[in-house]
């Protein structure tokens, strides 16, 4: 799981407008309940579809009616079978001539692809990004216009003039037309909740750090898609400046959540100055505007306070029925002598 997240978070950031299809492929060496080769579709970042080589089969996860139909089973078969030879030629190749590595144990190669689709329907770069253990990455694009690769290569296996020309072949005659048109077919399958807007629920509130004592005011947005928002921290109408960015983090329900923070002093709290938090999201009409208020801990405070004056006032009422009690207690034995 790792090194899963570890490869979905060096993707490179799709542009707003923009749709991206990617292909996450895991080649495992060893032995383990998982299956040697598998592989999870997603559109945008909706999972649509897993394949592995226990069936050789592809299954989708629909959001609508859409049907599939065979013609999607062979792109499958065409695309995935390439990917499993080629990871797992190389993960052979680095378990026995990386010198960290040798040893028997479990050994996982991923491969992540992504081609983008940009907002005038026109074709993006196809990324490719490979990483063995976790460690060490083959950065790979695919210039569409130009037909070019462009390469980061870190391992010691390099590219000789054959294989050059055989992963041009590839990606100009199998991956590009075959992603592209997947793509385009996945965004009007999966159209209605690919494209749908939620909006999300904001929260500005501050918490007094122990450490140093100074304030942090964070502001939240969670609950909210598609994924794409601007959200900012404001002191007096203007941009605060020295924002803490918090990462973009998926919710179990397919939204997303981001937060950012500022710390201040406890001078520039005491001081006039008006806080809120601003965001811009495509399910907004207009920017929305948050300013900080009562927040957690002065209602914490307040709860605290009015907790301990009905505990005074209970404690008053108990001492002065038992008085009361015991006065009453005396009075009979006062009488009979």
């Amino acid at each position: 799981m790792y090194i899963l997240v570890y490869l979905f978070l060096c993707v490179r950031a799709i542009k707003a407008g923009s749709h991206s299809l990617l292909v996450l492929a895991t080649y495992v060496i060893g032995q383990t309940p998982f299956p040697e080769f598998a592989v999870v579709v997603k559109l945008d970042d909706v999972l649509l579809g897993y394949y592995d080589s226990n069936t050789w089969k592809i299954i989708y996860r629909s959001h609508t009616d859409a049907k599939y139909h065979d013609e999607d089973q062979q792109d499958a078969d065409r695309v995935f079978d390439d990917i499993c030879r080629s990871i797992k030629g190389r993960a052979l190749y680095l378990k026995e001539h990386i010198n960290q590595t040798r040893g028997e144990g479990i050994y996982v190669h991923q491969k992540l692809v992504d081609c983008e689709l940009l907002h005038n329907d026109k074709p993006g770069k196809i990324h490719s990004l490979d990483a063995f253990n976790g460690l060490d990455e083959e950065d790979l694009t695919y210039d569409v216009e130009l037909k070019k690769i462009h390469t980061k290569l870190k391992w010691v296996l390099g590219w000789d003039k054959f294989q050059s020309l055989s992963l041009q072949f590839r990606f100009e005659n199998k991956y590009q037309p075959i992603c592209f048109k997947v793509l385009r077919r996945y965004l009007h399958m999966e159209n209605s909740y690919v494209m749908r807007k939620v909006k999300p629920t904001v929260r500005l509130f501050k918490k007094t750090l122990i450490d140093s004592g100074r304030t942090r005011i964070t502001c939240l947005a969670t609950g909210f898609y598609p994924r794409h928002i601007n959200l900012t921290i404001l002191s007096n109408g203007k941009e605060a400046d020295e924002q803490i960015i918090g990462n973009l983090l998926p919710n179990g329900d397919e939204t997303y959540q981001i937060r950012k923070s500022l710390e201040i002093s406890a001078e520039e709290l005491h001081k006039e100055q008006n806080y809120s938090c601003k965001i811009n999201h495509i399910s907004l009409d207009n920017d929305l505007h948050i300013t900080l208020d009562l927040d957690e801990s002065d209602v914490r405070s307040v709860v605290i306070i009015v907790l301990m004056s009905l505990a005074v006032v209970a404690v008053l009422i108990i001492t002065l029925f038992i008085v009361r009690k015991k006065r009453l207690f005396k009075a009979p034995q006062q009488d009979v002598s």
